[in-house]
This record gives structure tokens, C-alpha cells and sequence, in this order.
């Protein structure tokens, strides 16, 4: 079950893999990096600025520092001169305390500089990598466009290509349900022509051919005997034409009545 579960993994894996390479455009794919390393400059950027108003903040603190420092200086000297020793002593602590303040605070300015330093070479580094990276990102691009134009109209030409791959399939498809159509109308004229096919205003009289060949028998001989009675007929006619005509091919005139002979 491990195994299968395993291999099941391995296929969505490899399925999914395929899907994004076949989704992922180059140069979308450099844009989008060059992007995320101009906005590390920014981080970097923000960062060094941040380092700076720390820096400054506590250069702030040093002058203040360095200005109590000096006005604690003359308090105590005052109160000396004055003869007050328990308020010089106070002023000298105050000014003790003070300096301890101020030597903290230039070891801190000494690091925040150092930081500031470090991190403005990683910025001029990171901004000379970004640039070296945004020309080639703009070459490669331009190479994949040209390339990728070569391969469409490589494709075009040859006929390799997924459209015109189909454009090929319809049209071989047009091509053979045209030769089978040419050969189907002539098969059906072939067995037309051999007599194959009934007639089909004879279907439903019952009649097959048997029937058909002798009622056109039947219909021939009708014809020859209606011919013949014709022609006996003719004959007959012109025979009787040809007797009842006298001398000069004119037929006698009948005898009239009164005139030397009986009625």
C-alpha cells in the first residue's frame, strides 16, 4: 500500500511538473526574478537607512552628553572655589557617570557605522549583480523570442506544428470521405447499369423479375397479334377495292330503272 501510495505521489509529482513547464514562460519567469532582486536592493536600501537614524540618534545623545559633561565640569569647579567640596563631589560623579554614558555610546556609533559600511558594499555588490542580471535577463529574452519565432515558422513550413498538424488531419480527412464518396457514386452506377437495382415504383405490387419478364411476354405478343389483324385487314380491303373497278380503273354504275331492262 506504501508502494503504491508512493508511486501514486511520484505520477501527480511528475503530472503537475509537466503542467507548469508547459505554463511557464521564460520571460515571465525573468521578470518576475529580477523583480524579487530589485526588492532585496530596497530591503538592503531600508535597512542602511535604518542603521543611519540609529547612528544619528545616539550622535544626538553624544552631544548631549558631551555638552553636560562640560557644564558639570564648571559646577564643580564652582562649588570648589566656593568651598563647597560635598557639591563638587555630586557635579565630579555626575560628570563620572556621564563620560561612562558617552564612551558606551561612541562604541555603539563606532558599530552602527561599521554595519552602515557593510551594508552599503552588500548594496553597491547586490545593485552591480541586478544590473549584470536585468542585461541578461533582457538578452536571454530576446534570444527565446527569436528562437521561439524560428520554431513557429519552421513549424508553419513544415508542417509540424499542433495547428497546422491539424489543419493536416481535416484535410486528409476531407480528402478520404471525398474517394470514398467518388467510389460509392460509382459503384452505384456500376450496379445501375448491370440492372442490379429494381425499379423502385415496382416495390409493393408483389411482382419480382420472373413476373416482370413474362408480363412483358404477354404484352409483345398482344402487340404482334393486334398487328397482324391489321395488316388481314388492310388486305382484305384492297382486294374488294381492286375487283368491284371497271375498264379504265372506274367502278361499273349500276343499272337504272326504265331504261330497257327490269328493275
Amino acid at each position: 500500500m506504501a508502494g503504491l501510495a508512493g508511486r501514486m505521489s511520484t505520477v501527480v509529482k511528475a503530472k503537475v511538473s509537466k503542467l507548469l513547464d508547459r505554463a511557464e514562460d521564460p520571460a515571465e519567469t525573468l521578470d518576475y526574478s529580477y523583480q524579487k532582486q530589485v526588492e532585496q536592493l530596497q530591503n538592503v536600501k531600508k535597512g542602511i537607512a535604518d542603521v543611519v537614524t540609529a547612528k544619528k540618534r545616539l550622535q544626538l545623545q553624544e552631544s548631549s552628553l558631551q555638552q553636560s559633561l562640560v557644564k558639570l565640569d564648571t559646577q564643580a569647579r564652582q562649588a570648589l572655589s566656593s568651598g563647597n567640596e560635598e557639591l563638587a563631589r555630586t557635579a565630579l560623579e555626575r560628570k563620572n557617570v556621564a563620560q561612562t554614558e558617552l564612551q558606551s555610546l561612541d562604541k555603539q556609533v563606532g558599530e552602527l557605522e561599521d554595519q552602515q559600511q557593510k551594508l552599503t558594499d552588500s548594496e553597491q555588490k547586490l545593485r552591480a549583480k541586478i544590473e549584470a542580471f536585468r542585461t541578461k535577463k533582457e538578452v536571454i529574452k530576446a534570444q527565446y523570442s527569436a528562437a521561439e519565432a524560428q520554431v513557429r515558422i519552421s513549424e508553419a513550413a513544415t508542417g509540424v506544428g499542433e495547428q497546422m498538424a491539424d489543419v493536416g488531419l481535416a484535410l486528409q480527412r476531407a480528402v478520404d470521405k471525398t474517394e470514398n464518396m467518388k467510389a460509392r457514386a460509382d459503384a452505384v452506377q456500376e450496379l445501375e447499369a448491370a440492372g442490379t437495382f429494381e425499379d423502385l415504383t415496382a416495390l409493393g405490387s408483389g411482382e419480382d423479375d420472373i413476373d416482370r419478364q413474362l408480363k412483358q411476354l404477354s404484352s409483345s405478343s398482344a402487340v404482334d397479334d393486334e398487328l397482324a389483324k391489321m395488316k388481314g385487314e388492310l388486305g382484305t380491303s384492297g382486294a374488294a377495292a381492286q375487283i368491284g373497278s371497271g375498264p379504265g380503273g372506274k367502278a361499273a354504275e349500276p343499272q337504272r330503272q326504265g331504261e330497257g331492262g327490269q328493275p
